[in-house]
Order: structure tokens, then C-alpha cells, then sequence
């Protein structure tokens, strides 16, 4: 813990089964009640025992952009975890570890070890996870918290079990507390307090409260992680808000009734990950044929196939940019962290209605399983909502043309069912009045005209979304690119890099499509040096822009091992990148992988 500021991580390693997610929701809890900010990043294995798991939460005062370089604290429930992580440990780090089964090995210098004899403090306990409550204690007593924080969190966490498990937890966590007191040397600086209590979320409980604030009636899904937070959360609270969840025996099916619902006129959205949204595509252009307005959710993994489930990767843009076959409209957004997910929803919800066309927001394992802190003062509760051109309560018409070729390329939306206002709905191309035009003799003028009509009413919506700005000094030495998630461990980096003397910036790339060529190529085009950062081996957002404007970049800094990336892989990018370039003036930056 740093006297100038706070920045302290916790590391908490095991294997599935070993029961880390619970230290790790209490010490979250209470992070977020004594008003500090966090991000956690979980990094696990798809199988349900076994395997390597670290789960990281680092804590500071004042916005958690990444999860970071360092661990201050470790907690290693297994050998493998001593094995894997000691040596990468800092001076001035803690790692706790059961004395009766994990053997240190030789620490680093300035690494103090914490062995907690945990037979001894158990007692005669049968809960085979006790070691987790009796390290919350040592936790608490090295971080300089009074033990009555814990208890108070164990008594909620267990009140469902019964009394008795109350007290063994609060009991062999005490243990643990005083066993700390008399035998380790807490941090420096005790755990202070914030301003005022914080509120925690997932990435995906945001997409799914942001749905909920837009006036989401219907939600559908097939479980696919990393998105399966959005369906949980949705079923947990779907009774209270009034909102129909289905959990549907495909991808297919759920593409084709989130649409359907669609088209009755309530706002209804769905979520999945790479192979779902695989499966999705052509109902996708089927939205866009019928000009019904929906919102598809599709946070990335590593792939492709089944891949890699629970790692991180962009390696989906190109999929979203080419979903469904056919030349048609569609809203590509990618959210930076959960609030901006959490904002965005609302304002994809209005934009898709206002262009009756489908949106499509793209999101990752690291925003979408990560925790955050959020300050419960900023969430807009109830964001404006505008539907468009939907006529819930139209006056009789006998003559209602469904498409009708407006100036704005925006047709009057009638939803089915209303009387006077019959119309064809069909997926095939079709007139005005959607009577499909390969029953006839198809005019060219016809297809050019529904063609173009569907163009002009999204080109005039898409003016209202913001275009990218530039954040950071513009005289900067280096211009860092990138899009969605990578927006937190640039802007970190480049706080190190300016500590190092290097004057950075960052332009980051929220909306795909519309893409706002004419700005990012005049802002790229004036930078001196220009570096994208993603989570590829391709790089297929380098390419995206190369395709949109003509620019190539400079240098490439590419991550694809499936964790994303920490704030050194970035600075140790720029820094090789540069002097690469300084070694060889006149030859292109070549690609660092990290």
C-alpha cells in the first residue's frame, strides 16, 4: 500500500472446487462498503475440477482502469499455485499458504511468507474449505481491518445455513485474525476508507440492468459463456421488472424469437458468444430485411470453435461485421468497461428503434466477467427512450404502406395486430407495401429503391453517434489505438510511460459501425507515431481501419494467449517499437507479441 495513494493487489490461487469465488465476493463486499474501487479479473479453466485458477482483485482510491502489473498479496490455496506465482512477487508481498501442505520454496527478495498452520486453527472443523474463512483473517489482520468488518460479512454471507455455521466461520476466521496479530507484520499503511460506499457489478449484470432501464420486455438465450451472466441475471429479476425470459434450445431459436418479439413492438434483446452468434447471423439479416428493430449481444472468446471458453480475445469483428449475407444496415458498438455497457444499451435500444434495424453491441470474457466498482450516484436509472416511428395508438388507415419510400428512408412502424393497419412482413425483398417482388416480374427500380431507402434512414440516424476523440496531449510522441476493452490498460500505460518521460495519448475506437472514417483518418494522419493495441493475432481491427481509410499504422502490439493484456505487455511494446524504429529509420515498426 502506497502512503501517496492506494493501489494494492490480492491474488487468490487454487484449483476449481477449492471454493475461491467466496473470499473473493467477501473481500469485494467489503472494499465496496468502505468506498474503495475495484476491478477483478478471474482467470479460470472450462472444466469443474482441477485446473489453475487465479482470481485478482486489485483495490485503489481512485479508478480501477486494469487489473495491473503487481500482487501485494497472495493467498495460495494449493502447491501449484506456490509454484507458479512466488517468483514473480515483488519486495514487500505477502503470500499466506496452509504450512501443513504447501512447501514455499525460496522467495524472492523482500517477500515475507505468511504460513497459516491450518489444522491447528481449524481445529476439529469438517468443512474442507475452512482454510478459506481462516485466511480471510490473516487478510484482514495484514491489511489493518478490525475483525468486526469481517464478521459482519461472514453473518450475511452464512444467516441462510443456520447459527451454527455462523459461528464456526466467525470462530476459525477470529482464529486466523489473532494467529496474524502475533506472528506477521501487517502492511505499513492500513486499509483506509472512501468518501462513501460503492456498488460492485459484472460487466454482463450491466448490459443486463442497462437492458432493463432501455424497457427491455423480452429477453432470450441459450447459455454460452462468457455471456451467461447476462441470462442469469435477467432470470433472477425478470418477475420483478416485468420482463418475459426464455431460455431457448438453440441460438437459432433464440435469434428468431427475440425478433419476433421485436416486431410486436416491445424491445427484446438476446446474448451469446462467438459460436452462438455464429448460429444467429442469418436471422440478423432477416431483422434488417424486415426493418425490425432488435439488440444482439455477443461478448468474444478466444476460438475459433469452441476454443478457448473462459479466455479473453477480439478475434470476432470480423464476424459481427459480416454477419448475415447480403449489403445491409446494422449498429456495431463495443462498450469500454461494465458503465459504459451499462449507458450504451439505452443508447443502442433508441438508435436501432429511430433506424428499424437491428444492433449489434460486442463485448468480452474481461468486461463481461469482470467486477467493478461503479458509484451507484452515476447510473442513469431511467435514460431517455425514444422508439422512433412506432405508432402504438395510430389512427385508422386503409392504405398503410409498411415501407414506404420517405424522404428519410424511415417508414411509420405499425405494430401487428392493430386494426386498419394489415401489412406483409417478409424476409424476401419486397415493395412498399411488403408484397415480396420476385412474385412478379422483378423491376431493377423496385430493388434499387428498397436497397436505398434502407441506406438513407440509417445514414441519418447514425449522424447522432459520437465520433472518437483523441484523449491526451496532441503534440504526443506515440498514439495508442484501440477498441472496446483495451480502453483501461492503455490509458494505465501510458500513465507509466509518461512517468518514464514518454508523452503519449490514446484514440479509442467505440463504434464500429457506423465508422467515422473522415475523423479517425484526419486525427490518425496528423499523429506522429501511431501503435494499435488488440487482443489478435491478425489484427483485424488494423486491417478494419486500413479497409475504412487507407491508414496502416505504424506498429502493431498484439496479445492472443487468451489473457489480456496487463499495463507492462503495453509500455513494453512502445518501448521495443521505438526502438526498433530509432535502429532502423526507414523500415515500417514491426509487431511486438506479448
Amino acid at each position: 500500500m502506497s502512503v501517496n495513494g492506494l493501489d494494492f493487489s490480492i491474488a487468490i490461487g487454487g484449483a476449481a472446487g477449492q471454493g475461491i469465488a467466496t473470499p473473493g465476493n467477501i473481500l469485494a463486499r467489503m472494499f465496496g462498503r468502505r468506498g474503495l474501487h475495484l476491478y477483478a479479473y478471474n482467470a479460470y479453466q472450462s472444466i469443474i475440477r482441477g485446473g489453475h485458477i487465479l482470481l485478482t482483485l486489485r483495490v485503489r482510491d481512485q479508478e480501477v482502469l486494469s487489473h495491473g502489473d503487481a500482487i501485494d498479496l497472495l493467498l495460495c490455496l494449493n502447491q501449484d499455485t506456490m509454484d507458479r506465482h512466488l517468483g514473480i512477487l515483488g519486495p514487500g508481498s505477502r503470500v499466506l499458504y496452509n504450512s501443513d501442505k504447501v512447501e514455499p520454496g525460496e522467495p524472492p527478495d523482500g517477500v515475507v511468507l505468511c504460513p497459516m498452520p491450518v489444522a491447528e486453527l481449524a481445529g476439529d472443523s469438517k468443512n474442507k474449505l475452512i482454510q478459506n474463512t481462516i485466511s480471510l483473517g490473516v487478510m484482514m489482520s495484514l491489511m489493518g481491518v478490525d475483525f468486526s468488518v469481517l464478521e459482519e460479512a461472514l453473518e450475511l454471507l452464512f444467516k441462510r445455513k443456520g447459527d451454527a455455521v455462523v459461528e464456526e466461520n466467525v470462530t476459525k476466521a477470529r482464529g486466523g485474525y489473532d494467529h496474524a496479530a502475533a506472528n506477521f507484520e501487517p502492511f505499513s499503511v492500513p486499509l483506509p476508507e472512501g468518501p462513501k460506499p460503492l456498488a460492485m457489478w459484472t460487466g454482463n449484470s450491466a448490459l443486463a440492468m442497462g437492458g432493463a432501464a432501455a424497457g427491455v420486455k423480452f429477453y432470450a438465450a441459450y447459455p454460452m459463456s462468457p455471456s451467461t451472466g447476462v441470462l442469469h441475471w435477467m432470470a433472477q429479476h425478470a418477475h420483478e421488472l416485468g420482463i418475459m425470459v426464455r431460455q431457448v434450445e438453440d441460438e437459432i431459436g433464440v435469434a428468431l424469437m427475440t425478433i419476433g418479439a421485436a416486431h410486436t413492438g416491445c424491445r427484446a434483446m438476446c446474448a451469446t458468444s462467438g459460436g452462438g452468434f455464429a448460429l444467429m447471423t442469418e436471422a440478423i439479416g432477416a431483422a434488417a430485411m424486415m426493418e425490425i428493430p432488435a439488440v444482439f449481444i455477443t461478448v468474444m472468446r478466444a476460438g475459433p470453435s469452441t476454443g478457448v471458453p473462459t479466455k479473453t480475445e477480439q478475434g470476432d469483428l470480423w464476424q459481427v461485421l459480416g454477419a448475415s449475407q447480403g449489403d445491409f444496415e446494422r449498429f456495431i458498438v463495443a462498450p469500454k468497461n461494465a458503465l459504459d455497457a451499462y449507458n450504451t444499451v439505452a443508447e443502442l435500444f433508441n438508435l436501432a428503434d429511430r433506424a428499424q434495424c437491428p444492433g449489434i453491441i460486442i463485448s468480452d470474457l474481461l468486461i463481461s466477467e469482470g467486477t467493478y466498482s461503479v458509484d451507484p450516484d452515476v447510473i442513469e436509472i431511467q435514460p431517455e427512450i425514444d422508439r422512433g416511428d412506432l405508432l402504438l395508438d395510430p389512427s385508422p388507415n386503409g392504405n398503410y404502406l409498411r415501407y414506404a419510400d420517405t424522404e428519410s428512408g424511415i417508414s411509420p412502424r405499425v405494430p401487428p395486430g392493430i386494426e386498419g393497419f394489415v401489412h406483409v412482413v417478409a424476409t424476401d425483398e419486397h415493395d412498399q407495401d411488403g408484397v415480396i417482388i420476385s412474385d412478379e416480374f422483378t423491376h431493377p427500380h423496385k430493388r434499387r429503391r428498397s436497397v436505398e431507402k434502407r441506406a438513407r434512414k440509417f445514414q441519418g440516424v447514425a449522424a447522432d453517434c459520437p465520433p472518437p476523440t483523441l484523449e491526451g496531449p496532441e503534440d504526443a510522441e506515440v498514439t495508442l489505438v484501440g477498441w472496446g476493452s483495451t480502453y483501461g490498460v492503455i490509458r494505465e500505460a501510458i500513465e507509466i510511460l509518461a512517468e518514464q518521460g514518454l508523452v503519449a495519448n490514446q484514440f479509442a475506437i467505440k463504434w464500429i459501425v457506423p465508422f467515422h472514417a473522415e475523423v479517425v483518418e484526419e486525427v490518425l494522419s496528423s499523429a506522429k507515431r501511431v501503435l494499435i493495441v488488440e487482443n489478435t493475432h491478425s489484427g483485424q481491427f488494423a486491417r478494419y481501419l486500413r479497409s475504412e481509410t487507407g491508414f496502416s499504422a505504424h506498429g502493431h502490439i498484439r496479445k492472443y494467449d487468451g489473457e489480456p493484456f496487463a499495463p507492462h505487455h503495453v509500455v513494453e511494446g512502445v518501448l521495443d517499437l521505438l526502438k526498433k524504429s530509432e535502429a532502423a529509420v526507414h523500415v515500417p515498426y514491426q509487431e511486438i507479441i506479448v
